[in-house]
């Protein structure tokens, strides 16, 4: 699993596979079944999601019908290997399958286009027996040779920016006690049967193994004429996508919609025997601003919408009306933060730094961000933007990793004193009386912060933020942006001072290495570091590596608790709060049932109207 760039789009994961916990320790209550009847403590939710799992069967569906979404979300490009937006991955990944995928029922590990698989007593070699009778959508077989082609000619590539990338480095102390990177050795043994050699231990393997298989006869021949980063790019005709999954793209608007169809031959049959997915037509409309996303669902034109903190109350009166159940689940993993350039880099063209030298030495301050970080007044972001339903973060791993979350990081309290004495301590005070404050070279402590246009709860959180800091004398230039630019200046063109954004996540910490990890793509307070930059993160590049690699559960815990310790003490991302998981569905779908990590599989839902 890797981690992406977020937006609303994170419903459209919610719409497709729902893969998110419910941590005993999260706070807050929780209808499981949308009927009204809410368990009212956090043991009481999840032992009622459980029980939903245990007691769920599957149903022989009927075929045909249509399911309608929407987002404002817009795809970014049509190359998964490349995606870095939560959208265009959550989309992608209907039309490509893994070697493995994970249960919504039990978050386990499941066979995908691998029937089964081996391994030798170290743990180092394993051996995957494929499926025989999976075809790509243009019919042609799928092979070992398409698995040893992902993994050596486009995860591996240096030239093609696979954004999976990090989490296929293994890193490791060598003889001589010093960390050194290789990869696995990926080998088709004959056309259905894989064989992966790896230098290292690797807890998260098998559960990594989902990670999408491309089709060699399609793409080999762009890898080898370098022009792998502009097939399937978004201007491309997406009916061209090729994978092994349930869905194609048969079409997308810019703006409008895009418009899934049924793989008619995907490999999954049901207990009689049927072709699986049974959804004829997925349909995503594409909106410019949450509250239009809210006026679609409420006009009966969408069947699912995740519901805001602040829609709740005034949707959950109508679900008899609207023939729909709104399933309240805890906090989800999906992270909002505040994060300052701390770039030292320049641009390659014109040699101008990334950021203005004074603002780097701001950004780089730890009391400075620990300042900012007390500034932040998460209750209010919770009653205000939330209406209640939300959660204050201070960990970086969500409650709903269970045991991998520390509960016991420092925490930045609300505390307009305490920032302002940690800043005046740094002798950044308000010299002229204009309410902002001076650092020590005299220069007005002033910068940009920007977020996403359309995302009307994180704008309004970023204006929160800007209010706050405004009073205790940092003047932030707040401004709203077109996604597309706040990710490129994020993971291109690193030209920008602060943003509000967020990150998806999940159960398996590993998935976050290429945040954490200092040579990660979406370290993004200072990415692709050749090495630590700072002791601190050198720290938390260790954990996450022995986190990795460690086999016994409760020690691979500690090395995140400790990892999410050292960051919280730092404050490189400041966290706001993690919103309550809110899903309005409509009562047409069979094989349906609120878990822990899910509500459907996608290729068993099916309508009963």
């Amino acid at each position: 699993m890797r981690m992406q760039l977020v937006t609303r789009a994170w419903l459209l994961v919610v719409l497709l596979l729902l893969t998110a916990a419910l941590a005993l320790a999260a706070c807050g209550d929780g209808d499981d079944d949308g009927d009204g009847d809410e368990p009212d403590t956090p043991e009481a939710i999840v032992g009622s999601l459980k029980e939903n799992a245990e007691a769920f069967e599957y149903e022989i569906g009927r075929p045909g019908g249509t399911i309608t979404s929407s987002t404002i979300g817009e795809p970014l490009t049509f190359n998964l290997a490349i995606a870095n937006d939560a959208y265009s991955s959550g989309l992608l990944s209907l039309l490509f399958d893994g070697l493995t995928e994970v249960s919504w029922l039990t978050d386990e590990v499941e066979p995908s286009l691998a029937e089964s698989w081996e391994h030798s007593e170290d743990g180092l070699t394993w051996t995957f027996n494929l499926r025989r009778d999976v075809a790509w959508h243009d019919g042609q077989p799928f092979t070992a040779h398409d698995v040893e082609f992902t993994f050596n000619r486009i995860i591996y590539n240096e030239e093609i920016p696979a954004s999976s990338r990090p989490s296929f480095i293994f890193r490791f102390l060598d003889d001589n006690g010093e960390w050194v990177e290789d990869t696995m050795t990926v080998t088709a043994v004959d056309d259905f049967t894989v064989r992966f050699e790896l230098p290292t231990s690797f807890a998260p393997f098998i559960r990594s193994m989902g990670t999408a298989i491309y089709p060699r006869h399609i793409l080999e021949p762009h890898v080898e004429d370098g022009t792998f980063t502009e097939v399937w790019d978004v201007d491309a005709d997406p009916t061209t996508v090729i994978g092994t999954g349930p869905f194609t793209i048969e079409s997308y608007e810019p703006g409008e919609r895009v418009v899934l169809k049924r793989n008619p031959n995907y490999w999954l049959k049901d207990a009689e025997g049927n072709s699986l997915p049974y959804i004829e037509t997925i349909v995503h409309l594409l909106v410019e601003d949450i509250e239009a996303e809210l006026e679609l669902f409420k006009a009966g034109d969408t069947d699912v919408h995740g519901v805001t903190g602040e829609e709740y109350a005034g949707l959950k009166p109508l679900e008899e009306e609207g023939n729909f159940a709104i399933h309240r689940r805890g906090p989800g993993f999906g992270t909002t933060f505040l994060v300052f350039n701390q770039n030292p880099g320049s641009n390659a063209e014109s040699g101008a730094p990334y950021v203005a030298p004074e603002k780097l030495a701001w950004f780089a301050n730890q009391q400075f961000r620990q300042a900012v970080a007390h500034a932040i007044d998460k209750e209010r972001i919770v009653a205000e933007v939330m209406h209640g339903l939300g959660y204050p973060q201070w960990a970086h791993i969500s409650p709903s990793a269970g045991d991998f979350h520390n509960p016991d990081v420092r925490k930045y309290e609300y505390d307009v004193e305490a920032a302002n004495d940690l800043l005046d301590a740094l002798g950044w005070t308000d010299r002229d009386g204009d309410g902002v404050r001076e650092d020590g070279e005299g220069n007005p402590i002033a910068f940009s912060l920007a977020t996403n246009e359309g995302n009307s709860v994180r704008e309004r959180v970023a204006a929160l933020i800007a209010e706050g800091l405004a009073e205790v004398g940092l003047a932030a230039d707040y401004r709203a942006i077109e996604f597309g630019e706040l990710v490129g200046q994020l993971t291109t063109s690193y030209e920008w001072e602060a943003i509000v954004i967020g990150l998806t996540g999940g159960t398996e910490p590993h998935g976050g290495t290429n945040v954490w990890h200092s040579s990660g793509p979406l370290h993004m307070w200072n990415p692709g570091q050749e090495e630590p930059a700072t002791d601190w993160e050198a720290q938390i590049d260790e954990l996450y590596i022995l986190g990795s690699q460690e086999l016994d559960r409760e020690k691979r815990a500690e090395h995140y608790r400790q990892a999410q310790a050292i960051a919280a003490e730092q404050a490189p991302l400041i966290y706001t709060t993690l919103s309550e998981r809110l899903s309005a569905v409509r009562n047409v779908f069979g094989n349906t049932t609120p878990t822990l990590y899910g509500i459907w599989d996608i290729r068993y839902l099916y309508r009963t109207d």
